[in-house]
């Protein structure tokens, strides 16, 4: 029978659900996130991600209150996890945003606060402007995401899209070790290297964009035109995108599919009870990889601290 993997373990015991709802990319202050969450809710999620950056905290806020108020589910059953932004990464402005953040979701804690991008930009910019972008110095605000781990305002603390490297000297620093490392990571970008080092240091990997980026990069990058992909959703009986988010959970790491789409919140969820069998499973290694989340806009030859995307991602920027 096939393992469903509901939730994974983290390192300070908390389990996290293994799907989660994602709510980038919808328009911010749009209905859509707020009736998406519903749904995903109504159709069993356990999991919303959230980031300032989506500027849509307030309408998950509105339907989350909504769902607790008529019964629906219990805060205590929902794990709502949200990101600190570049501009808010100066000690004194992060336990601020996480206020703000608490304040918008109308929540008292989060289970989980990351640290969304290894880069820091000045206080209160918009944007990518390359004059924003200051000098980074993730081991001062991660202190001050212990104390907001310490206070229990953010029950887990974690970071993402951080390399190998980044992660490794994070860890050697850390009082509270990260819970978790959020990065891009589907078919099409494994990141098998970065998945063992985590595993190896107890730090859980959750992926985004589990599903790619259905509407950029070519045909040989969108996930879900895969032609290994499909061939395995057809012998199986699947979709695409259902085998795409069963190869994560198989793999070991948490899955955030976006979707404002009620029918396709459903069946990102049908991936518990079947599995990929280990010949197609293997198949999967064989896809050409290429990472489509880039961080372009972090890198500068002379603002901020990372003059090439080689040294943001610290070499892992093709077939990690």
């Amino acid at each position: 029978m096939a393992k469903a993997i509901p939730f994974f373990e983290l390192n300070t015991g908390a389990k996290i659900p293994s799907v989660g709802l994602g709510t980038g990319g919808a328009d911010p202050g749009a209905v859509a996130v707020a009736d998406a969450v519903t749904a995903a809710i109504k159709a069993g999620y356990r999991h919303i991600d959230c980031a300032r950056l989506y500027c849509n905290e307030k309408e998950v806020g509105c339907a989350l209150k909504r769902l607790f108020d008529n019964g629906v589910v219990k805060r205590g059953e929902v794990w709502i996890t949200s990101k600190l932004w570049c501009n808010d990464h100066a000690p004194e402005d992060v336990p601020e945003s996480l206020e703000k953040t608490l304040q918008d979701l109308q929540l008292d804690y989060v289970d989980l606060y990351l640290i969304h991008w290894p880069v820091s930009m000045k206080k209160g910019s918009e944007g990518y402007k390359p004059e924003n972008l200051t000098e980074t110095n993730i081991p001062a605000t991660w202190r001050a995401m212990e104390a907001l781990y310490d206070s229990g305002k953010a029950r887990a603390i974690g970071v993402s899209n951080f390399s190998s490297k980044k992660l490794g000297d994070l860890l050697a620093v850390a009082r509270v070790p990260p819970a978790v490392n959020q990065v891009e990571c589907h078919p099409v970008w494994q990141q098998p290297k970065l998945h063992e080092f985590c595993q190896s240091r107890g730090v859980h990997l959750s992926g985004y964009s589990p599903l790619g980026s259905p509407d950029a990069g070519t045909i040989k990058t969108q996930v879900l035109k895969n032609s290994i992909l499909n061939t395995i959703a057809e012998k199986l009986g699947k979709s695409p995108a259902q085998v795409a988010l069963r190869w994560g959970l198989q793999m070991g790491h948490s899955v955030l599919p976006k979707s404002t789409n009620e029918a396709r919140i459903k069946e990102n969820l049908d991936i518990f009870y079947w599995s990929i069998p280990e010949d197609l499973f293997a198949k999967l290694s064989g896809i050409e990889q290429e990472r489509l989340v880039k961080g372009t806009v972090f890198v500068h030859e002379t603002c901020g601290s990372y003059k090439t995307l080689d040294e943001l991602w610290d070499g892992e920027t093709s077939d990690a």
